[in-house]
């Protein structure tokens, strides 16, 4: 996609190149005052003509990168749910599907494990056992 064409159907590409352009911005008001600014993902809708941005801005930690409440939550819980801290962001796959790790929610006991789906990043929710099974089973040689 080139700048000024005009765009009929959202695919998961052009979804991208939008969201990095406009992350670009909202990079640079964040930093006029102060802050930094990251993108929190985005959301394709099934139909093609609309997708949702998000964009996470904070103060800067000491070494100048944003803070992420998900990440650190995750950190924090990953273990009390058989997880490791480092799953944060991993990848895993059901059945032919491909997943990202995006959080934990203590507040869904069941399903507390948020993940999207790789590539219309649609969030998705799993049970903790679930997943701590196939990243335990993918991490096998």
């Amino acid at each position: 996609m080139t700048k000024g064409k005009i765009v009929t159907r959202l695919t998961p590409a052009a979804c991208e190149e939008i969201q990095t352009h406009m992350l670009e911005a909202c990079q640079k008001v964040a930093a006029n005052h102060g802050l930094v600014a990251e993108s929190a993902g985005w959301r394709g809708m099934d139909t093609g003509f609309a997708f949702e941005l998000v964009f996470r801005v904070s103060v800067p930690a000491s070494d100048g990168t944003a803070f992420n409440l998900e990440q650190d939550r995750f950190e924090f819980l990953a273990e009390h749910y058989g997880l490791q801290p480092s799953d944060f962001g991993r990848e895993f796959r059901t059945g032919s599907e491909r997943f990202q790790i995006t959080g934990i929610d203590p507040k869904r006991p069941r399903y507390p494990i948020s993940a999207e789906r790789i590539p219309d990043r649609r969030g998705f929710k799993f049970a903790a056992e679930q997943v701590a099974m196939i990243l335990h089973a993918q991490s096998k040689p």
